[in-house]
């Protein structure tokens, strides 16, 4: 591809010297012709239109049989004015009725026996016209009668335009050698254009060539600002954005996979567990009646398991699908704290914890779904108490920071090791897998708290360390923020 783009771009350039120099050759030649040609007419007006030079070739009209003799005589006299060099240029002087030759300047050469255009104007005592033409010679004829009218010549001045072409046959040559020297110097113009504007696209086509080949790491070295730099650093841009894309499609195809097998696994224990109690039952026609209770009891709770399960599924799909409309309002976010509180603390006083609650005066109020973003709360406080062992602490306060209301609850918990922090938003992400099925949970309250707060504007993080506690924040705008549905 290189060596076709330098031959191409060689030719080109090539091309253009050559169009250029035969431009320039033909203006020249023009230019010499139209120059020399109005040089002659210039010249031969300025001689013929002196009264004096004009009386006396009139005066010697007039002699007789010396006439012809005389005007030769004033002619040769007045050669530097007329140009006449004998070589190129030579003067004729011509019957003016018939317009044959009588005498010429240069006896050497041939008589010029032809009749032009001005010597027709001339014998039909025209003036005599510059005629712009391509012919091999210009020319001027002028009719001069004698005083009384009697006799009648025509002086005639002819070029064979031999300095004209010699002259251009010289810019031929020059203009011949001007194009071998452009030849080569376009010759390595070319090659150096050619190498800065192919070197980019080589490197852009092997980068290419990786990308097919599943590599998106090979990047090109950006060597200028001009267009092909720019070029250059956009496929680098698209190729890091490409990579970045491709990764991030695993990650999403890696967590498919995984919430697939969650969510067979999450579904099939309780089905088994189901299936397991039902066999007994079936089989066992002899079980006492409190053992049956208890195993139905048993039954009913898994299927309420995995109603839950369903249930919150549901509810993220619907997240995702756009599909879940906010009931929005106005309500008191310190209200609502309040009511958590007061509905978490049975369960508290149960498991012997300690359960604080600070707020600031007079929180604002927000506009959002009141009933989901306490069960952000609820789901929030709910983890704290499982994961927190008995006689433990759990406190939540609530504030404003700029625009924002916050509520942050902090356990004394078991806590959650830094390498697990970035996944617990993660669906059917679970630190202690074991202990979280032993509680019933399904790994799934976080995500959907994520979900609910970032649909209403807002921010959750988490901070812990383990064998310490936890502390999750919930950020909510007092100003906007929810969307609108």
């Amino acid at each position: 591809m290189s060596n076709s783009l330098r031959v191409k771009l060689v030719i080109i350039m090539l091309l253009i010297m050559a169009l250029l120099m035969t431009v320039v050759l033909v203006f020249l030649i023009m230019g010499v012709q139209d120059f020399f040609t109005d040089q002659f007419y210039t010249q031969m007006r300025t001689v013929f239109e002196n009264p004096e030079f004009v009386g006396e070739l009139r005066t010697a009209a007039g002699m007789g049989t010396q006439s012809v003799e005389r005007m030769e005589t004033l002619l040769f006299a007045f050669l530097g004015e007329l140009g006449i060099d004998r070589a190129t240029r030579n003067f004729y002087i011509r019957d003016g009725t018939t317009g044959a030759v009588l005498v010429t300047s240069n006896p050497d050469e041939d008589a010029w026996g032809g009749v032009t255009r001005n010597v027709l104007n001339a014998l039909l005592d025209q003036e005599p016209s510059a005629v712009r033409s391509r012919a091999n010679y210009m020319d001027v004829a002028w009719l001069i009668s004698s005083h009384d009218g009697d006799a009648n010549y025509i002086v005639h001045i002819i070029d064979n335009k031999q300095t004209v072409q010699s002259l251009n046959a010289e810019i031929f040559t020059v203009i011949l050698r001007a194009v071998l020297i452009g030849f080569a110097i376009s010759v390595i113009i070319s090659l150096i254009i050619s190498k800065a504007l192919i070197s980019p696209i080589q490197g852009m086509t092997k980068a290419a060539e990786a990308m097919a080949d599943g590599d998106f790491s090979r990047k090109i070295r950006v060597e200028s600002a001009d267009e092909v730099g720019v070029l250059a650093k956009t496929f680098n841009d698209m190729a890091s954005q490409i990579e970045t894309m491709l990764a991030e499609l695993q990650r999403v195809e890696s967590l498919r996979r995984e919430f697939v097998a969650n969510v067979s696994h999450e579904l099939r224990t309780p089905l088994t567990n189901i299936r397991s109690y039902a066999e007994t039952i079936s089989d066992d026609k002899d079980i006492p009646a409190d053992m049956q209770e208890e195993f139905l009891g048993i039954i009913i709770s898994q299927c309420d398991r995995m109603t839950k399960i369903v249930q919150d599924l549901l509810e993220l799909s619907r997240y995702d699908s756009g599909a879940s409309v906010l009931a929005l309002e106005e309500f008191s976010i310190e209200q609502a704290v309040r009511d958590v509180y007061a509905a978490i603390a049975l369960e508290a006083r149960k498991r012997s914890h300690v359960l604080n609650l600070e707020l600031e005066w007079k929180l604002p109020s927000i506009r959002g779904d009141r009933a989901k973003i306490e069960q952000v709360l609820m789901n929030i406080i709910a983890n704290a108490l499982k994961y927190t062992p008995d006689g433990g602490t759990i406190a939540i306060y609530s504030g404003t920071s700029g625009g924002d209301v916050w509520v942050k609850i902090e356990d004394t918990g078991v806590g959650i090791p830094e390498e697990d922090l970035p996944r617990v938003f993660d669906r059917f992400y679970r630190v202690d897998k074991a202990r979280s099925r032993e509680s019933g949970g399904t790994g799934l309250g976080l995500s959907i708290a994520k979900e609910i707060i970032t649909r209403h504007g807002g921010d959750i993080t988490v901070e812990s360390t383990p064998g310490i506690g936890t502390s999750v924040t919930v950020k909510l705008p007092f100003e906007g923020g929810a969307e609108e549905n």
